[in-house]
């Protein structure tokens, strides 16, 4: 089957991997993949992102922004119209962003079954975390792209909820969460072998990856790495984030400088060999419709997992089974989730290995996840068959 890949992502960041790694799962089961997108996001590298849309953003009047976000529509349909016409493709799967309505245009003119990805509710983050001038305008678009897809699959039940409000038919909404690459994570490195690499070995890693923010709270670890007199306690952070600064200024400035290590930005072929090196994962806190990339991967990995007690978490995990959950937006019950691991070996095993096993049982991978999209194609494409021969008998 032909299938016509349709993004606007310009950063090479989580959304990035997302369209790699399921893109790259439908190659592997035969299909053919039309990439139609921003060029620069395949040029960047790992954490880039367009410095131009990022100057755009900067500098422009917020309605004059979003202006432009939406006549890229137009400039993207004949991208995409162009991309039609020359590759001829089965289906169109789209990852969905606001103020674009390019995909739905295709799929009217075209004919073309649509699937549309959901990742975050955009009008809703987008409201509450840069504000939005053209509120009409981005509520419109938000629900004639959703409404316009032959299916909707997003990445929570969360989102799936909030879908259906907005006037989109259960029946046309499946969920399917992120997942892991399983050649990734096929061990290489067992746990000792993991930590001996970084100069672990008699040490207990708590351990975080991804870019780190101020609404994660890292500095809650930074302060159980002070109360820790047995010295014990290390904290790795793979990856990098506007807080780091400060988080290794407050480890110095407790003496405890020594005892955190941040990475950098890693290659994502190098994540697994250091979350095999943890002791403890952290996913400290998480927005309520999200599917966290680093939960699966520490799932993977087979680590003990702290994170949120929240509707979407609840969806993957099971307090006390495969992960400890803490009351959000409570540091204490946060700190009390981590201690309690830090204290109780047997504890940690037992849900290392329940989380790998919650994995395999759910195939919680993006093979997975490729054959549900293969299903739904199969599905539209021959309801599309259908609906031609019958306009062709009438």
């Amino acid at each position: 089957m032909k299938i016509l890949y349709h993004h606007r992502i310009g950063s090479r960041d989580g959304q990035y991997v997302h369209i790699d790694e399921l893109t790259t799962a439908l190659r592997s089961r035969g299909h053919e993949i039309v990439m139609v997108g921003p060029r620069i996001t395949g040029e960047q590298t790992f954490g880039g992102e367009s410095r131009f849309v990022a100057a755009l953003k900067k500098y422009l009047p917020k309605a004059l922004y979003e202006l432009l976000e939406f006549f890229y529509s137009v400039i993207d349909y004949l991208h995409l119209a162009r991309a039609i016409r020359r590759h001829r493709p089965d289906i169109i799967y789209e990852r969905y962003n606001l103020f674009w309505l390019s995909g739905v245009w295709a799929r009217r003119r075209f004919g073309i079954p649509l699937i549309i990805e959901v990742n975050a509710p955009l009008y809703d983050e987008r409201s509450r975390y840069g504000g939005i001038s053209l509120k009409r305008l981005a509520r419109f678009t938000e629900r004639a792209s959703w409404r316009g897809a032959d299916y909707v699959a997003t990445v929570t039940g969360v989102l799936a909820e909030r879908v259906a409000r907005e006037g989109v038919p259960r029946r046309r909404i499946v969920v399917t969460p992120n997942g892991i690459n399983r050649k990734r994570f096929t061990a290489t490195l067992d746990k000792a072998a993991a930590k001996r690499q970084l100069g672990l070995e008699d040490r207990l890693v708590i351990g975080f990856v991804g870019f780190a923010r101020e609404w994660h709270g890292l500095e809650r670890v930074v302060e159980l790495l002070g109360q820790d007199r047995s010295r014990n306690l290390f904290f790795l952070l793979v990856g990098d984030g506007l807080v780091c600064p400060a988080l290794q200024r407050s480890a110095v400035s407790a003496g405890i400088g020594d005892r955190l290590r941040v990475t950098g930005i890693q290659p994502r072929d190098k994540v697994a060999e250091y979350v095999r090196a943890f002791d403890i994962a952290l996913q400290p806190a998480v927005v309520d419709y999200a599917s966290p990339l680093k939960l699966f991967e520490y799932m993977a990995c087979g680590t003990a997992i702290v994170a949120p007690d929240k509707e979407n978490i609840r969806e993957i995990l099971t307090d006390g089974r495969d992960g400890l959950l803490f009351e959000p937006h409570n540091p204490a019950s946060f700190a009390t989730a981590v201690e309690r691991l830090c204290s109780d070996a047997a504890l940690r095993a037992r849900l290392s290995d329940q989380a790998q096993r919650t994995m395999e049982t759910r195939d919680l991978t993006w093979d997975h996840n490729a054959r549900v999209v293969e299903a739904l194609a199969h599905e539209l494409v021959a309801q599309s068959q259908c609906s031609r021969a019958e306009s062709i008998a009438r």
